[in-house]
């Protein structure tokens, strides 16, 4: 293979799919940007996606359906690529099943007929969390275990991940990226979208529900999207490295007594309760409180009683390096970032600099 190659990735324009984009094209490679409409690529720092030195080539087309929706030119210029990093999916919780089934599965299908039409080496990038509602560790090499699974998004992944594992048994080149809750950048806290977790810290901060269902030693794992990204962009380079793992791209596990301890040291934030979900009843919660926690909390609260841990080991063995901030630190990046844009409230008021004594050192 040439120097420089060409890398087919599906939902481009998403969190992930951008920052993975401009890794590629940073690295002087080719990249076919899957997308609805022709709009620029907006990178987690709210810039716009300048490629350099490699070229972006954006290509409109649709994964659910066959043949990704592609125009006969695109589809000619799609069967080029050496590589097909497949980001595309739908991550918010609560939808329709069939939306589930349409994008996160239909579309995986999909994306595997392409593959498999061309022995193209597919990176799929699947959740750490199609482990399900369990306790213990969950290994890389894991799958279905018949684990009950939390919620519709977990139950698509984990169908669209099995199907691939299929295609591998195939002889489809595969390597599988699982990343864990994908939080704001490793050093700036920083996140284009407010998704994920950041609805569940908005309503508890701001006192809208003021108990959950939940374990204090209940874990999340929050990834930093770069990191997720890096892993990503590196298993589509070294190919030969990553075919037949799964990577967890992992990174600060936090209890939810991280949580409320980081949270209490905020004036301006409220601290949920947690009470044993066999004591919970989420009829008992005062009416103001209970379409939040019908629309937003109700949809996260497995999350809230799995004591899982991740294992990495195959994602260390292919270089992969968990961030180097401690948890608890991460998470105050995370805050602060919310708190400079707003999200979370007004940011408090800096307090103004003691006035030094006439004559003092500068």
């Amino acid at each position: 293979m040439a120097d420089t190659m060409t890398v087919l990735v599906t939902g481009a324009s998403g969190l992930v799919g951008a920052e993975t984009t401009a890794r590629l094209t940073a690295a002087g490679h080719t990249v076919l940007a899957l997308l609805h409409r022709r709009t620029g690529l907006v990178r987690n720092d709210g810039t716009a996606l300048t490629p350099g030195p490699g070229t972006l080539v954006p290509v409109t087309g649709d994964i659910t359906r066959p043949g990704l929706g592609l125009a006969d030119d695109d589809r000619h210029l799609v069967q080029t690529a050496d590589r097909i990093v497949h980001c595309a999916a739908v991550t918010d919780f609560g939808l329709p099943e069939e939306q589930y089934r349409s994008i996160n599965v239909s579309g995986t299908r999909h994306v595997l007929d392409l593959a498999l039409a061309h022995r193209t080496p597919l990176v799929h990038v699947s959740t750490a969390y199609i482990c399900g509602e369990r306790d213990g560790t969950a290994y890389e090499d894991e799958l279905d275990m018949g684990q009950p699974l939390g919620n519709g998004y977990e139950r698509s992944k984990l169908t669209a991940e099995t199907l691939v594992h299929k295609a591998a048994a195939e002889g489809l080149p595969v390597a599988v990226v699982r990343p864990g809750i994908i939080t704001g950048a490793a050093r700036t806290g920083r996140i284009r979208d407010f998704r994920t977790i950041y609805p569940v810290l908005k309503v508890f901060t701001r006192g809208l529900v003021r108990s959950a269902p939940g374990h204090y030693d209940a874990v999340l794992d929050l990834v930093p999207v770069d990191h997720v990204a890096d892993l990503v962009a590196e298993a589509a380079l070294r190919f030969a490295d990553a075919e037949g793992r799964t990577l967890h791209a992992v990174g600060h596990e936090l209890t939810l007594r991280d949580f409320s301890d980081v949270l209490a040291a905020y004036p301006s934030f409220q601290v949920p309760r947690f009470v044993p979900p066999s004591l919970f009843s989420a009829s008992a919660l005062p009416d103001r409180e209970r379409p939040y926690y019908d629309r937003v909390i109700a949809l996260y609260d497995t999350y809230f009683r799995r004591r899982v841990h991740f294992d990495d080991t195959q994602a260390t063995a292919f270089g992969s390096r968990r961030p180097t901030a401690r948890g608890r630190t991460y998470l105050r990046r995370l805050l602060d970032h919310c708190l400079r844009t707003g999200y979370l409230g007004a940011p408090p008021p800096r307090e103004p600099a003691a006035r030094r004594p006439h004559g003092s050192p500068q």
